[in-house]
Protein backbone atom coordinates (compact mmCIF):
# COMPACT_ATOMS: atom_id res chain seq x y z
CA UNK A 1 0.00 0.00 0.00
CA UNK A 2 1.45 3.37 -1.06
CA UNK A 3 1.36 6.00 1.65
CA UNK A 4 1.03 9.69 0.94
CA UNK A 5 2.82 12.10 3.24
CA UNK A 6 2.56 15.88 3.64
CA UNK A 7 4.99 17.74 5.91
CA UNK A 8 4.11 21.22 7.15
CA UNK A 9 7.24 22.65 8.75
CA UNK A 10 8.38 25.77 10.58
CA UNK A 11 4.94 26.92 11.70
CA UNK A 12 3.18 28.25 14.77
CA UNK A 13 1.22 25.11 15.64
CA UNK A 14 -1.76 25.61 17.97
CA UNK A 15 -2.70 22.04 18.86
CA UNK A 16 -5.88 22.62 20.95
CA UNK A 17 -5.24 19.19 22.48
CA UNK A 18 -7.31 18.47 25.57
CA UNK A 19 -5.25 18.53 28.74
CA UNK A 20 -2.18 19.80 26.90
CA UNK A 21 -2.97 22.73 24.62
CA UNK A 22 0.66 22.99 23.59
CA UNK A 23 1.73 25.59 21.03
CA UNK A 24 4.81 24.72 18.95
CA UNK A 25 6.67 27.81 17.74
CA UNK A 26 8.71 26.67 14.74
CA UNK A 27 7.00 23.30 14.87
CA UNK A 28 5.93 20.83 12.21
CA UNK A 29 3.06 18.48 11.40
CA UNK A 30 3.49 15.24 9.48
CA UNK A 31 0.35 14.01 7.71
CA UNK A 32 0.21 10.43 6.43
CA UNK A 33 -2.78 9.60 4.23
CA UNK A 34 -5.83 10.88 6.15
CA UNK A 35 -4.27 11.16 9.63
CA UNK A 36 -1.75 13.15 11.61
CA UNK A 37 1.36 11.04 12.19
CA UNK A 38 3.38 13.43 14.34
CA UNK A 39 3.26 17.00 15.73
CA UNK A 40 5.98 19.26 17.10
CA UNK A 41 9.58 18.28 16.44
CA UNK A 42 9.56 15.72 13.63
CA UNK A 43 12.27 13.08 13.30
CA UNK A 44 13.53 13.45 9.69
CA UNK A 45 13.65 9.66 9.43
CA UNK A 46 9.83 9.63 9.62
CA UNK A 47 9.51 11.67 6.43
CA UNK A 48 9.34 9.78 3.14
CA UNK A 49 11.62 10.95 0.30
CA UNK A 50 8.59 11.73 -1.90
CA UNK A 51 6.64 13.62 0.79
CA UNK A 52 5.01 16.93 -0.15
CA UNK A 53 6.77 19.61 1.91
CA UNK A 54 5.33 23.03 2.73
CA UNK A 55 7.53 25.57 4.51
CA UNK A 56 5.12 27.64 6.57
CA UNK A 57 7.62 30.40 7.37
CA UNK A 58 5.95 31.02 10.71
CA UNK A 59 2.33 30.83 9.57
CA UNK A 60 -0.25 29.48 11.99
CA UNK A 61 -1.67 25.97 11.82
CA UNK A 62 -4.95 25.29 13.63
CA UNK A 63 -7.42 22.40 13.68
CA UNK A 64 -10.11 22.95 11.08
CA UNK A 65 -13.11 24.85 12.42
CA UNK A 66 -16.29 22.95 13.24
CA UNK A 67 -19.52 24.74 12.29
CA UNK A 68 -22.22 23.06 14.37
CA UNK A 69 -25.27 24.70 12.79
CA UNK A 70 -25.55 25.69 9.14
CA UNK A 71 -28.64 25.54 6.91
CA UNK A 72 -27.12 24.55 3.58
CA UNK A 73 -30.48 24.72 1.80
CA UNK A 74 -30.77 28.40 2.71
CA UNK A 75 -27.55 29.52 1.06
CA UNK A 76 -29.20 30.66 -2.16
CA UNK A 77 -31.97 32.45 -0.22
CA UNK A 78 -29.47 35.00 1.09
CA UNK A 79 -31.24 38.27 1.99
CA UNK A 80 -34.73 36.80 2.24
CA UNK A 81 -35.04 37.62 5.94
CA UNK A 82 -33.47 41.05 6.26
CA UNK A 83 -35.28 43.55 8.52
CA UNK A 84 -38.40 41.50 9.24
CA UNK A 85 -39.71 39.95 12.46
CA UNK A 86 -39.30 36.24 13.27
CA UNK A 87 -42.81 35.13 12.30
CA UNK A 88 -42.75 37.07 9.02
CA UNK A 89 -39.32 35.65 8.24
CA UNK A 90 -40.52 32.10 8.86
CA UNK A 91 -44.02 32.06 7.37
CA UNK A 92 -43.79 34.69 4.62
CA UNK A 93 -40.20 34.36 3.46
CA UNK A 94 -38.28 31.26 4.51
CA UNK A 95 -40.90 28.53 4.32
CA UNK A 96 -42.25 29.67 0.93
CA UNK A 97 -38.68 29.73 -0.43
CA UNK A 98 -37.59 26.35 0.94
CA UNK A 99 -40.84 24.60 0.06
CA UNK A 100 -40.34 25.58 -3.58
CA UNK A 101 -36.86 24.06 -3.77
CA UNK A 102 -36.08 20.89 -5.71
CA UNK A 103 -33.47 18.28 -4.84
CA UNK A 104 -31.13 19.79 -7.42
CA UNK A 105 -31.67 23.24 -5.89
CA UNK A 106 -30.65 21.78 -2.53
CA UNK A 107 -27.58 20.17 -4.11
CA UNK A 108 -26.39 23.46 -5.65
CA UNK A 109 -27.21 25.43 -2.50
CA UNK A 110 -25.15 22.99 -0.43
CA UNK A 111 -22.24 23.25 -2.85
CA UNK A 112 -22.39 27.05 -2.55
CA UNK A 113 -22.38 26.70 1.24
CA UNK A 114 -19.36 24.42 1.09
CA UNK A 115 -17.45 27.05 -0.89
CA UNK A 116 -17.92 29.60 1.86
CA UNK A 117 -17.19 27.08 4.61
CA UNK A 118 -13.91 25.99 3.05
CA UNK A 119 -12.81 29.60 2.57
CA UNK A 120 -13.50 30.38 6.23
CA UNK A 121 -11.53 27.39 7.48
CA UNK A 122 -14.37 24.98 8.24
CA UNK A 123 -13.62 21.28 7.80
CA UNK A 124 -16.70 19.81 9.50
CA UNK A 125 -20.29 21.00 9.83
CA UNK A 126 -23.75 19.99 11.01
CA UNK A 127 -26.83 20.61 8.90
CA UNK A 128 -30.01 20.96 10.99
CA UNK A 129 -32.40 20.01 8.31
CA UNK A 130 -33.25 20.61 4.73
CA UNK A 131 -35.83 18.58 2.86
CA UNK A 132 -33.44 16.73 0.56
CA UNK A 133 -30.82 14.85 2.52
CA UNK A 134 -29.85 13.10 -0.71
CA UNK A 135 -28.84 16.39 -2.37
CA UNK A 136 -26.99 17.59 0.71
CA UNK A 137 -25.08 14.32 0.98
CA UNK A 138 -24.04 14.38 -2.70
CA UNK A 139 -22.75 17.94 -2.38
CA UNK A 140 -20.88 17.34 0.87
CA UNK A 141 -19.20 14.26 -0.54
CA UNK A 142 -18.08 16.21 -3.62
CA UNK A 143 -16.73 19.13 -1.58
CA UNK A 144 -14.38 17.03 0.55
CA UNK A 145 -15.85 18.34 3.82
CA UNK A 146 -17.29 16.38 6.73
CA UNK A 147 -21.00 16.77 7.39
CA UNK A 148 -23.63 15.58 9.85
CA UNK A 149 -26.78 15.96 7.78
CA UNK A 150 -30.38 15.83 8.92
CA UNK A 151 -33.86 16.28 7.53
CA UNK A 152 -36.01 19.16 8.73
CA UNK A 153 -38.66 17.14 10.56
CA UNK A 154 -42.09 18.59 11.21
CA UNK A 155 -45.29 16.67 11.89
CA UNK A 156 -47.51 19.50 13.18
CA UNK A 157 -47.81 23.27 13.41
CA UNK A 158 -49.65 26.20 11.86
CA UNK A 159 -48.72 27.56 8.48
CA UNK A 160 -46.78 24.57 7.16
CA UNK A 161 -46.71 24.51 3.35
CA UNK A 162 -48.91 21.71 2.01
CA UNK A 163 -45.93 19.86 0.54
CA UNK A 164 -44.43 19.55 4.04
CA UNK A 165 -47.55 18.28 5.78
CA UNK A 166 -46.56 14.72 6.63
CA UNK A 167 -47.43 12.23 9.35
CA UNK A 168 -45.08 11.29 12.12
CA UNK A 169 -44.46 7.87 10.60
CA UNK A 170 -43.69 9.33 7.17
CA UNK A 171 -41.10 11.64 8.72
CA UNK A 172 -39.49 8.85 10.74
CA UNK A 173 -39.44 6.42 7.83
CA UNK A 174 -37.79 8.98 5.53
CA UNK A 175 -35.04 9.62 8.05
CA UNK A 176 -34.31 5.93 8.55
CA UNK A 177 -34.21 5.47 4.78
CA UNK A 178 -31.77 8.38 4.38
CA UNK A 179 -29.59 7.10 7.20
CA UNK A 180 -29.39 3.56 5.89
CA UNK A 181 -28.51 4.83 2.41
CA UNK A 182 -26.05 7.67 3.12
CA UNK A 183 -24.65 7.24 6.63
CA UNK A 184 -20.88 6.80 6.72
CA UNK A 185 -20.48 7.30 2.99
CA UNK A 186 -17.62 9.24 1.31
CA UNK A 187 -15.03 7.41 3.43
CA UNK A 188 -17.04 8.19 6.55
CA UNK A 189 -17.08 11.96 5.97
CA UNK A 190 -20.83 12.03 5.28
CA UNK A 191 -23.06 10.99 8.14
CA UNK A 192 -26.79 11.24 8.75
CA UNK A 193 -28.37 12.41 12.01
CA UNK A 194 -31.98 12.72 13.10
CA UNK A 195 -33.59 16.14 13.09
CA UNK A 196 -36.33 17.87 15.06
CA UNK A 197 -37.20 21.34 13.75
CA UNK A 198 -38.75 23.03 16.79
CA UNK A 199 -41.15 22.38 19.63
CA UNK A 200 -43.72 24.32 17.52
CA UNK A 201 -43.57 21.78 14.74
CA UNK A 202 -42.88 18.45 16.44
CA UNK A 203 -45.36 16.45 18.51
CA UNK A 204 -44.36 14.88 21.79
CA UNK A 205 -44.60 11.45 20.17
CA UNK A 206 -42.17 12.23 17.37
CA UNK A 207 -39.72 13.72 19.86
CA UNK A 208 -39.79 10.52 21.93
CA UNK A 209 -39.50 8.20 18.94
CA UNK A 210 -36.69 10.28 17.44
CA UNK A 211 -34.70 9.90 20.65
CA UNK A 212 -35.27 6.14 20.55
CA UNK A 213 -34.10 5.90 16.93
CA UNK A 214 -31.04 8.12 17.48
CA UNK A 215 -29.98 5.94 20.41
CA UNK A 216 -30.59 2.79 18.35
CA UNK A 217 -28.43 3.96 15.45
CA UNK A 218 -25.80 5.66 17.62
CA UNK A 219 -26.16 9.13 16.08
CA UNK A 220 -27.13 12.62 17.20
CA UNK A 221 -30.30 14.72 17.18
CA UNK A 222 -30.17 18.28 15.85
CA UNK A 223 -32.89 20.61 17.20
CA UNK A 224 -33.64 24.33 17.55
CA UNK A 225 -34.25 24.76 21.29
CA UNK A 226 -35.48 27.80 23.25
CA UNK A 227 -34.78 29.84 20.14
CA UNK A 228 -37.23 32.74 20.23
CA UNK A 229 -39.38 34.66 22.69
CA UNK A 230 -42.42 33.36 20.79
CA UNK A 231 -41.31 29.81 21.58
CA UNK A 232 -41.08 30.53 25.31
CA UNK A 233 -44.54 32.10 25.27
CA UNK A 234 -45.93 29.08 23.40
CA UNK A 235 -44.47 26.43 25.72
CA UNK A 236 -45.49 28.23 28.91
CA UNK A 237 -49.02 28.74 27.58
CA UNK A 238 -49.32 25.06 26.62
CA UNK A 239 -47.38 23.23 29.33
CA UNK A 240 -46.52 25.83 31.96
CA UNK A 241 -42.81 25.29 31.38
CA UNK A 242 -40.03 25.97 28.88
CA UNK A 243 -38.88 23.79 26.00
CA UNK A 244 -35.97 22.23 27.89
CA UNK A 245 -38.05 21.30 30.93
CA UNK A 246 -40.63 19.72 28.63
CA UNK A 247 -38.03 17.75 26.68
CA UNK A 248 -36.66 16.48 30.00
CA UNK A 249 -40.08 15.08 30.91
CA UNK A 250 -40.19 13.36 27.51
CA UNK A 251 -36.77 11.79 28.05
CA UNK A 252 -35.26 13.54 25.02
CA UNK A 253 -32.37 15.31 26.76
CA UNK A 254 -29.10 13.44 26.54
CA UNK A 255 -25.48 13.56 25.33
CA UNK A 256 -26.54 13.04 21.70
CA UNK A 257 -28.82 16.10 21.62
CA UNK A 258 -27.36 19.17 19.90
CA UNK A 259 -29.47 22.11 21.09
CA UNK A 260 -29.20 25.19 18.87
CA UNK A 261 -29.59 28.87 19.87
CA UNK A 262 -30.75 28.20 23.48
CA UNK A 263 -31.44 31.88 24.02
CA UNK A 264 -34.36 31.64 26.43
CA UNK A 265 -33.08 29.28 29.13
CA UNK A 266 -33.77 29.48 32.85
CA UNK A 267 -31.18 28.58 35.49
CA UNK A 268 -33.03 25.32 36.04
CA UNK A 269 -32.88 24.45 32.33
CA UNK A 270 -29.16 25.21 32.17
CA UNK A 271 -28.74 22.82 35.10
CA UNK A 272 -30.65 20.17 33.13
CA UNK A 273 -28.29 20.65 30.19
CA UNK A 274 -25.37 20.07 32.54
CA UNK A 275 -26.98 17.03 34.13
CA UNK A 276 -27.79 15.38 30.77
CA UNK A 277 -24.59 16.49 28.96
CA UNK A 278 -26.60 18.24 26.24
CA UNK A 279 -24.45 19.96 23.62
CA UNK A 280 -25.07 23.61 22.62
CA UNK A 281 -24.55 25.45 19.33
CA UNK A 282 -24.20 29.21 19.80
CA UNK A 283 -25.11 31.31 16.72
CA UNK A 284 -24.29 34.91 17.65
CA UNK A 285 -25.09 36.66 14.36
CA UNK A 286 -28.59 35.26 13.89
CA UNK A 287 -29.32 35.62 17.61
CA UNK A 288 -28.41 39.28 17.53
CA UNK A 289 -30.76 39.90 14.62
CA UNK A 290 -34.00 39.02 16.37
CA UNK A 291 -33.66 36.24 18.99
CA UNK A 292 -31.72 37.74 21.89
CA UNK A 293 -28.56 36.92 23.84
CA UNK A 294 -27.85 33.36 24.89
CA UNK A 295 -26.44 33.00 28.39
CA UNK A 296 -23.09 31.74 27.18
CA UNK A 297 -21.06 33.03 30.19
CA UNK A 298 -23.37 31.12 32.55
CA UNK A 299 -23.22 27.94 30.44
CA UNK A 300 -19.45 28.24 30.15
CA UNK A 301 -19.14 28.54 33.93
CA UNK A 302 -21.32 25.44 34.36
CA UNK A 303 -19.09 23.39 32.07
CA UNK A 304 -21.63 22.78 29.32
CA UNK A 305 -20.17 21.76 25.97
CA UNK A 306 -20.41 24.91 23.84
CA UNK A 307 -19.78 25.25 20.13
CA UNK A 308 -20.34 27.84 17.38
CA UNK A 309 -22.56 27.81 14.31
CA UNK A 310 -23.32 30.31 11.57
CA UNK A 311 -27.00 29.45 11.03
CA UNK A 312 -28.30 29.95 7.48
CA UNK A 313 -27.77 32.65 4.88
CA UNK A 314 -31.40 33.69 5.20
CA UNK A 315 -30.83 34.79 8.79
CA UNK A 316 -27.15 35.68 9.26
CA UNK A 317 -26.38 36.19 5.55
CA UNK A 318 -22.96 34.58 5.72
CA UNK A 319 -21.34 31.33 6.75
CA UNK A 320 -18.08 32.83 7.97
CA UNK A 321 -16.91 31.13 11.17
CA UNK A 322 -14.20 33.73 11.71
CA UNK A 323 -16.82 36.47 11.95
CA UNK A 324 -18.89 34.34 14.32
CA UNK A 325 -15.90 33.90 16.63
CA UNK A 326 -15.32 37.64 16.60
CA UNK A 327 -18.96 38.34 17.43
CA UNK A 328 -18.84 35.79 20.24
CA UNK A 329 -15.87 37.66 21.69
CA UNK A 330 -17.82 40.93 21.73
CA UNK A 331 -21.49 40.51 22.48
CA UNK A 332 -21.26 38.78 25.84
CA UNK A 333 -18.77 41.29 27.16
CA UNK A 334 -21.13 44.04 26.04
CA UNK A 335 -24.42 42.90 27.48
CA UNK A 336 -22.75 41.69 30.69
CA UNK A 337 -20.57 44.82 30.94
CA UNK A 338 -17.70 42.49 31.82
CA UNK A 339 -14.66 42.39 29.51
CA UNK A 340 -13.34 39.21 31.16
CA UNK A 341 -16.16 36.83 30.17
CA UNK A 342 -15.86 34.38 27.25
CA UNK A 343 -12.11 34.81 26.64
CA UNK A 344 -10.44 34.12 23.29
CA UNK A 345 -9.01 30.74 24.26
CA UNK A 346 -12.50 29.46 25.11
CA UNK A 347 -13.83 30.73 21.79
CA UNK A 348 -11.10 28.80 19.97
CA UNK A 349 -12.10 25.70 21.93
CA UNK A 350 -15.73 26.27 20.91
CA UNK A 351 -14.72 26.49 17.26
CA UNK A 352 -12.47 23.41 17.29
CA UNK A 353 -12.27 20.72 19.97
CA UNK A 354 -15.56 21.48 21.70
CA UNK A 355 -17.26 21.69 18.30
CA UNK A 356 -15.99 18.20 17.50
CA UNK A 357 -17.31 17.02 20.87
CA UNK A 358 -20.69 18.58 20.10
CA UNK A 359 -20.76 16.45 16.95
CA UNK A 360 -19.73 13.36 18.99
CA UNK A 361 -16.37 13.23 17.20
CA UNK A 362 -13.79 14.69 19.58
CA UNK A 363 -11.83 11.41 19.51
CA UNK A 364 -11.55 11.73 15.72
CA UNK A 365 -10.75 15.42 14.98
CA UNK A 366 -10.89 18.87 16.58
CA UNK A 367 -7.25 19.01 17.71
CA UNK A 368 -3.82 18.48 16.18
CA UNK A 369 -2.64 15.20 17.72
CA UNK A 370 -1.00 12.08 16.38
CA UNK A 371 -3.63 9.56 15.33
CA UNK A 372 -6.40 12.09 14.70
CA UNK A 373 -7.77 12.98 11.29
CA UNK A 374 -5.74 15.50 9.31
CA UNK A 375 -8.31 18.30 9.43
CA UNK A 376 -6.40 21.57 9.61
CA UNK A 377 -6.03 25.10 8.31
CA UNK A 378 -3.10 27.38 7.55
CA UNK A 379 -3.35 31.05 8.52
CA UNK A 380 -1.13 33.83 7.20
CA UNK A 381 -1.16 36.71 9.73
CA UNK A 382 0.74 39.11 7.49
CA UNK A 383 -1.09 42.27 6.49
CA UNK A 384 -2.72 45.27 8.15
CA UNK A 385 -5.65 43.40 9.72
CA UNK A 386 -3.57 41.23 12.05
CA UNK A 387 -0.10 42.75 12.28
CA UNK A 388 1.52 43.44 14.60
CA UNK A 389 0.57 40.16 16.27
CA UNK A 390 1.24 40.72 19.95
CA UNK A 391 -1.24 38.37 21.63
CA UNK A 392 -0.93 35.45 19.24
CA UNK A 393 -3.98 33.54 20.48
CA UNK A 394 -6.36 36.46 20.94
CA UNK A 395 -5.47 37.73 17.46
CA UNK A 396 -7.01 34.59 15.94
CA UNK A 397 -10.35 35.60 17.43
CA UNK A 398 -10.29 39.37 17.61
CA UNK A 399 -8.22 40.42 14.58
CA UNK A 400 -8.23 37.63 12.01
CA UNK A 401 -10.36 37.70 8.87
CA UNK A 402 -11.24 34.64 6.83
CA UNK A 403 -9.05 36.08 4.06
CA UNK A 404 -6.07 35.29 6.32
CA UNK A 405 -6.85 31.58 5.92
CA UNK A 406 -4.76 30.40 2.98
CA UNK A 407 -5.16 26.60 3.06
CA UNK A 408 -7.82 24.16 4.24
CA UNK A 409 -7.28 20.40 4.59
CA UNK A 410 -9.85 17.73 5.48
CA UNK A 411 -9.13 14.02 5.81
CA UNK A 412 -5.59 14.62 4.57
CA UNK A 413 -6.82 16.22 1.32
CA UNK A 414 -6.23 19.84 0.38
CA UNK A 415 -9.59 21.51 -0.24
CA UNK A 416 -8.02 24.95 -0.66
CA UNK A 417 -4.44 26.11 -1.29
CA UNK A 418 -3.39 29.72 -1.64
CA UNK A 419 -7.11 30.72 -1.40
CA UNK A 420 -8.02 28.60 -4.46
CA UNK A 421 -10.72 25.95 -4.01
CA UNK A 422 -9.42 22.66 -5.41
CA UNK A 423 -12.42 20.35 -5.10
CA UNK A 424 -15.17 22.51 -6.59
CA UNK A 425 -15.69 24.85 -9.56
CA UNK A 426 -16.39 28.05 -7.66
CA UNK A 427 -17.44 30.25 -10.59
CA UNK A 428 -19.81 27.66 -12.08
CA UNK A 429 -21.49 26.92 -8.73
CA UNK A 430 -22.07 30.57 -7.90
CA UNK A 431 -23.46 31.27 -11.38
CA UNK A 432 -25.90 28.39 -11.16
CA UNK A 433 -26.82 29.27 -7.59
CA UNK A 434 -27.80 32.80 -8.63
CA UNK A 435 -29.95 31.49 -11.49
CA UNK A 436 -31.69 28.93 -9.29
CA UNK A 437 -32.33 31.50 -6.55
CA UNK A 438 -34.05 33.83 -9.01
CA UNK A 439 -36.25 30.98 -10.25
CA UNK A 440 -37.24 29.94 -6.72
CA UNK A 441 -38.14 33.50 -5.72
CA UNK A 442 -40.39 33.64 -8.78
CA UNK A 443 -42.05 30.26 -8.06
CA UNK A 444 -42.59 31.18 -4.41
CA UNK A 445 -44.03 34.60 -5.25
CA UNK A 446 -41.56 36.37 -2.94
CA UNK A 447 -40.79 39.95 -3.85
CA UNK A 448 -38.19 41.77 -1.80
CA UNK A 449 -38.77 45.53 -1.50
CA UNK A 450 -36.49 47.99 -3.27
CA UNK A 451 -34.62 49.97 -0.61
CA UNK A 452 -34.14 52.94 -2.90
CA UNK A 453 -35.78 54.00 -6.18
CA UNK A 454 -34.48 51.85 -9.04
CA UNK A 455 -34.27 53.16 -12.59
CA UNK A 456 -33.70 50.59 -15.31
CA UNK A 457 -31.36 52.08 -17.88
CA UNK A 458 -31.78 50.73 -21.44
CA UNK A 459 -28.63 49.25 -22.90
CA UNK A 460 -27.06 50.92 -25.92
CA UNK A 461 -26.96 48.81 -29.03
CA UNK A 462 -23.62 50.28 -30.08
CA UNK A 463 -20.49 50.95 -28.11
CA UNK A 464 -19.24 54.46 -27.41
Amino acid sequence: MIMKQILLKNGYIVTMAEGSETVYDGGSILVEDDKIKAVGQIDPRMVAPDAEIMDLNGKYVLPGFVNTHVHTSQQISRGVGDDVDFVTWLHKRMWPFESNMTEEDSYISTLATCLELIKSGVTSFAEPGGQFVSGMCRATAKSGLRGKLAKSVMDCGDGLPKIWQRTMQQELDQQVEDLEKYHNTADGRVQVWFGLRTIFNDTDEICVKTKELADKYGVGIHMHVAEAKEEKEYTYARWGEGTVAHLEKLGVLGPNLLAVHTVWLTDEEIALFKKRDVKVSHNPASAMRVLGFARIPKMLKEGICLSIGTDGASSSNHMDMVDEMWLTSLIHKGWRLDPTVVPSQDILRMATRWGARALLDDKIYGSLEAGKKADLIVIDPSGPSMEPVNDKIAALVTAMHSSNITCTMCDGQWLMKDRKILTLDEDAILKEGCARAAAIYKRAGIELPDRFPVVKVPQETTLF
